[in-house]
């Protein structure tokens, strides 16, 4: 099973941006980020994947469509989660997550549906106030 470790987190302003690192003692073609509030229910965040082609494919929740954008790095088998115009409303503890080498759709679905994940990470606290 991948090791996944987080780091970038911290406090900010709304509107601020931070960016969020995850390193793999692996790799996974299928890799994305959940996050979650206090008394909340975890979520996914955003899902990135990489093809047989090698490019890679991503796909964003609706609400941080267009302020997150998800990258990785193959060659270090490492993850971001670049973060703009920050909320309240995004504070949470960010999850780097593993889903595995299935296809895209499976993939996609793995996160959307909170199933079959293969590894998560410990957790990096993000806090965006007002």
């Amino acid at each position: 099973q991948v090791q996944l470790v987080e780091s970038g987190g911290g406090s900010v302003q709304a509107g601020g941006s931070l960016r969020l690192s995850c390193t793999a003692s692996g790799y996974s073609k299928c890799m994305g980020w959940f996050r979650q509030a206090p008394g909340k229910e975890r979520e996914w965040v955003a899902v990135i994947y990489t093809g047989d082609t090698g490019g890679d494919s991503t796909y964003y929740r609706d609400s941080v469509k267009g302020r997150f954008t998800i990258s990785r790095d193959n060659a270090e088998h490492a993850v971001f989660l670049q973060m703009n115009s920050l909320k309240p409303e995004d504070t949470a503890m960010y999850y780097c997550v593993a889903g595995g080498n299935m296809g895209w759709e499976k993939c996609r679905r793995s996160f959307v549906v909170d199933s079959l994940l293969d590894a998560w990470g410990q957790g990096t606290l993000v806090t965006v106030s007002s």
